[in-house]
Protein backbone atom coordinates (compact mmCIF):
# COMPACT_ATOMS: atom_id res chain seq x y z
CA UNK A 1 0.00 0.00 0.00
CA UNK A 2 2.90 2.46 0.70
CA UNK A 3 4.46 2.35 -2.81
CA UNK A 4 1.24 2.96 -4.36
CA UNK A 5 1.07 6.12 -2.21
CA UNK A 6 4.30 7.16 -3.25
CA UNK A 7 3.64 6.71 -6.81
CA UNK A 8 0.43 8.64 -6.26
CA UNK A 9 2.16 11.58 -4.40
CA UNK A 10 4.99 12.00 -7.24
CA UNK A 11 2.33 11.67 -10.05
CA UNK A 12 0.56 14.54 -8.19
CA UNK A 13 4.02 16.40 -7.65
CA UNK A 14 4.13 16.07 -11.68
CA UNK A 15 0.87 17.46 -11.84
CA UNK A 16 1.69 21.09 -10.09
CA UNK A 17 4.95 21.49 -11.06
CA UNK A 18 3.30 20.92 -15.11
CA UNK A 19 0.42 23.47 -13.49
CA UNK A 20 2.99 26.15 -12.56
CA UNK A 21 5.03 25.78 -15.98
CA UNK A 22 1.71 26.22 -18.02
CA UNK A 23 0.70 29.59 -15.95
CA UNK A 24 4.82 30.74 -16.40
CA UNK A 25 3.67 29.76 -20.21
CA UNK A 26 0.61 32.12 -20.15
CA UNK A 27 2.22 34.98 -18.49
CA UNK A 28 5.51 35.12 -20.12
CA UNK A 29 5.36 33.52 -23.60
CA UNK A 30 1.79 32.92 -24.64
CA UNK A 31 0.95 35.80 -27.64
CA UNK A 32 -2.45 37.22 -27.42
CA UNK A 33 -3.42 35.65 -29.80
CA UNK A 34 -2.38 32.14 -31.68
CA UNK A 35 -2.85 31.07 -35.26
CA UNK A 36 -5.58 28.68 -34.30
CA UNK A 37 -7.52 31.59 -32.62
CA UNK A 38 -7.61 33.22 -35.41
CA UNK A 39 -8.78 30.45 -37.51
CA UNK A 40 -11.14 29.83 -35.00
CA UNK A 41 -13.07 33.17 -34.90
CA UNK A 42 -12.52 33.16 -39.04
CA UNK A 43 -10.12 36.50 -39.38
CA UNK A 44 -6.47 37.03 -39.30
CA UNK A 45 -4.44 39.80 -37.12
CA UNK A 46 -4.96 42.68 -39.27
CA UNK A 47 -8.58 42.98 -38.70
CA UNK A 48 -8.13 42.19 -35.53
CA UNK A 49 -5.44 44.88 -34.41
CA UNK A 50 -7.69 47.63 -36.60
CA UNK A 51 -11.27 46.18 -34.99
CA UNK A 52 -11.47 46.82 -32.18
CA UNK A 53 -8.73 49.08 -31.60
CA UNK A 54 -6.63 47.58 -28.30
CA UNK A 55 -8.13 44.19 -28.02
CA UNK A 56 -4.49 42.29 -28.18
CA UNK A 57 -3.14 44.17 -25.63
CA UNK A 58 -6.38 43.78 -23.45
CA UNK A 59 -5.58 40.16 -24.54
CA UNK A 60 -2.14 39.83 -23.30
CA UNK A 61 -2.94 41.36 -19.47
CA UNK A 62 -6.10 38.84 -19.79
CA UNK A 63 -3.17 35.91 -20.11
CA UNK A 64 -1.02 37.57 -17.83
CA UNK A 65 -3.86 37.56 -14.62
CA UNK A 66 -4.47 34.22 -15.98
CA UNK A 67 -1.35 32.36 -15.72
CA UNK A 68 -0.90 34.40 -12.67
CA UNK A 69 -3.75 32.15 -11.41
CA UNK A 70 -2.74 28.92 -12.69
CA UNK A 71 1.21 29.29 -11.40
CA UNK A 72 -0.96 30.15 -7.63
CA UNK A 73 -2.43 27.19 -7.81
CA UNK A 74 -0.01 25.26 -8.82
CA UNK A 75 2.21 26.64 -6.34
CA UNK A 76 -0.37 25.99 -3.56
CA UNK A 77 -1.32 22.44 -4.41
CA UNK A 78 2.56 21.92 -4.67
CA UNK A 79 2.67 23.10 -0.77
CA UNK A 80 -0.12 21.26 0.06
CA UNK A 81 1.11 18.27 -1.27
CA UNK A 82 4.71 18.34 0.04
CA UNK A 83 3.20 18.91 3.74
CA UNK A 84 0.33 16.47 3.55
CA UNK A 85 0.13 13.54 5.97
CA UNK A 86 0.75 9.93 4.65
CA UNK A 87 -3.07 9.40 5.14
CA UNK A 88 -5.10 10.32 1.79
CA UNK A 89 -8.51 11.17 3.14
CA UNK A 90 -11.71 11.31 1.22
CA UNK A 91 -11.48 15.24 1.38
CA UNK A 92 -8.32 15.25 0.19
CA UNK A 93 -9.33 12.77 -2.71
CA UNK A 94 -12.55 14.87 -3.10
CA UNK A 95 -10.95 18.17 -3.00
CA UNK A 96 -7.90 17.26 -5.38
CA UNK A 97 -10.78 15.75 -7.98
CA UNK A 98 -12.44 19.28 -8.16
CA UNK A 99 -8.32 21.08 -8.28
CA UNK A 100 -7.62 18.92 -11.56
CA UNK A 101 -11.11 18.51 -12.93
CA UNK A 102 -11.87 22.23 -12.73
CA UNK A 103 -8.82 23.49 -13.82
CA UNK A 104 -6.01 21.31 -16.44
CA UNK A 105 -9.30 19.09 -17.01
CA UNK A 106 -11.32 22.06 -17.53
CA UNK A 107 -9.26 23.21 -20.20
CA UNK A 108 -8.42 20.14 -22.07
CA UNK A 109 -12.39 20.02 -22.62
CA UNK A 110 -12.30 23.18 -24.03
CA UNK A 111 -9.77 22.84 -25.73
CA UNK A 112 -10.99 19.45 -27.79
CA UNK A 113 -14.50 21.84 -28.67
CA UNK A 114 -12.27 24.31 -30.11
CA UNK A 115 -9.92 21.93 -32.25
CA UNK A 116 -6.94 23.28 -30.49
CA UNK A 117 -3.65 22.16 -31.94
CA UNK A 118 -2.87 21.68 -27.94
CA UNK A 119 -5.62 19.28 -27.35
CA UNK A 120 -3.32 16.06 -27.00
CA UNK A 121 -0.53 17.92 -24.77
CA UNK A 122 -3.22 18.90 -22.70
CA UNK A 123 -4.63 15.41 -22.45
CA UNK A 124 -1.45 14.26 -21.58
CA UNK A 125 -1.06 16.91 -18.75
CA UNK A 126 -3.77 15.04 -16.99
CA UNK A 127 -2.82 11.69 -16.72
CA UNK A 128 -0.49 12.58 -13.45
CA UNK A 129 -3.70 13.65 -11.42
CA UNK A 130 -5.37 10.47 -13.01
CA UNK A 131 -2.84 8.71 -12.19
CA UNK A 132 -2.52 9.68 -9.06
CA UNK A 133 -6.47 9.51 -7.88
CA UNK A 134 -6.31 6.01 -9.25
CA UNK A 135 -3.81 4.71 -7.22
CA UNK A 136 -5.28 6.68 -3.95
CA UNK A 137 -8.75 4.93 -5.17
CA UNK A 138 -7.31 1.55 -5.52
CA UNK A 139 -4.82 2.13 -2.28
CA UNK A 140 -8.20 3.56 -0.14
CA UNK A 141 -10.70 0.21 -1.57
CA UNK A 142 -7.65 -2.68 -0.73
CA UNK A 143 -6.79 -0.63 2.87
CA UNK A 144 -10.97 -1.17 3.63
CA UNK A 145 -10.96 -4.99 2.22
CA UNK A 146 -8.00 -5.48 4.54
CA UNK A 147 -9.78 -4.00 7.43
CA UNK A 148 -13.20 -5.85 7.28
CA UNK A 149 -10.96 -9.49 6.41
CA UNK A 150 -7.53 -9.25 8.74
Amino acid sequence: MKLKHNYSKWALLVERIILIGMGLYFVIVRPPMLPEDFNFIHTNETVINDDPPGLLIWLKKVFIVLGGYIVASGVLLLYLSLNETNKQTNAWFITTLIACVSSIGLMTVVNFVIDSDFKWLLLLFNVPWLTSLGLTFRSNKSEKILQRHP
